[in-house]
Parts: structure tokens; sequence; C-alpha cells
């Protein structure tokens, strides 16, 4: 079997990112813009190779001023890292709808290899007759081991923004002809 192209549909997927504040609370934001690719043995996942970016500038956390701060160089430093990028993916099958996906994650110019969750929501062909594919990617990296070193202590000792960050992405491919 050939290789097959499945690519992120982002009208139907979306980025979120989780964090602590004031280790109360969460603060859930978004990146609006990002594309991916999972190049697969037709509709078997099991060994695809997946590649993933998302523009700094499309943070979304609802609220302007956090925005523009996340975009500063005391986090993502959007200006001179204008992309996260996550590449050389390859998705393991675990069973039949698990997987795990590795691959190296940069965030201003700091690699790291990390490991994700990766569910399959199943293969369905739509009313226009495209092929697409869902997946719930989850998991946790720490923001401090990829320059996101920002920290303010608050008069009681307690941190501002967590380290932990969470990831939901839920992504439908579209199979590429």
């Amino acid at each position: 079997m050939s290789k097959t192209n499945w690519t992120i549909d982002p009208t139907h997927s979306e980025v979120q990112f989780k964090v602590k504040h004031l280790v109360i609370s969460t603060v859930t934001g978004y990146f609006r813009e990002f594309e991916g690719v999972l190049h697969a043995e037709g509709e078997n996942f099991d060994g695809a190779a997946a590649e993933f970016s998302a523009n700094i500038d499309s943070i979304d956390t609802n609220v302007a001023d956090r925005d523009a701060h996340l975009k500063s160089d005391d986090f993502f430093n959007a200006e001179n890292y204008p992309k996260l990028t996550f590449k050389n993916g390859v998705l393991q099958k675990k069973d039949d709808s698990n997987f795990e996906l590795t691959g190296d994650l940069t965030i201003r110019d700091n690699t790291k290899k990390v490991s994700l969750k990766a569910e399959l929501g199943g293969t369905m062909v739509d009313g226009y007759g495209q092929h697409k594919a869902g997946f719930e990617i989850t998991g946790k990296i720490s923001r401090k081991e990829f320059g996101l070193k920002w920290d303010q202590v608050t008069e009681a000792g307690g941190v501002v923004v967590g380290d932990e960050v969470r990831l939901i992405l839920n992504v439908q491919f579209v199979k590429q002809s």
C-alpha cells in the first residue's frame, strides 16, 4: 500500500493549552492558526509520521493584554520565534483506538522529545465524499524546559503561573488524494 497524506482540517479542529494561575484556577488558551500532516499507510495510522506547527501570533486566551504578554519575550517571543513546531513525530498503536505520539517539540528554539497520548475517534466519509479521521491528543510539558521562564511570586508566596502546561488537540484530518 502506498503512503497516504492526511492534513488537519482547521475548521473542525482546535489546539488548546491549560496552565494553572495562582495555583488555584486554570487559564485556557488556544492557537487559532495551525497546520499539520500525517503520512500513513492508507487508514492504518500505526507507524504514521506526524508534523505540526502553530503560529504564536494566533494565541488567544480571551484577554488581549495576557495574549500580548504571552507573545512577548517574557514567554514565547513571537517576534523572533513565530512558530512552535512538532517534527519527527511517530504514532505507535497501543490498542484499537489508543496511540502514543512521540516527536520533537520546539518552542523558542528549545527542542525536547515529548510523548503524547493520541486517541483515534474513528474514520468517516463526510457528505462531500472526503475521508476524515479524528484524534484527541493530550499531554503535559514543562514550560520552563522550553524557555518560557517568566515567573512572579505573590506576597503570600504563591506562584502566579504554573510550570506544567496541559496540551489538548482535537484534530480532524482529511485524506488527500
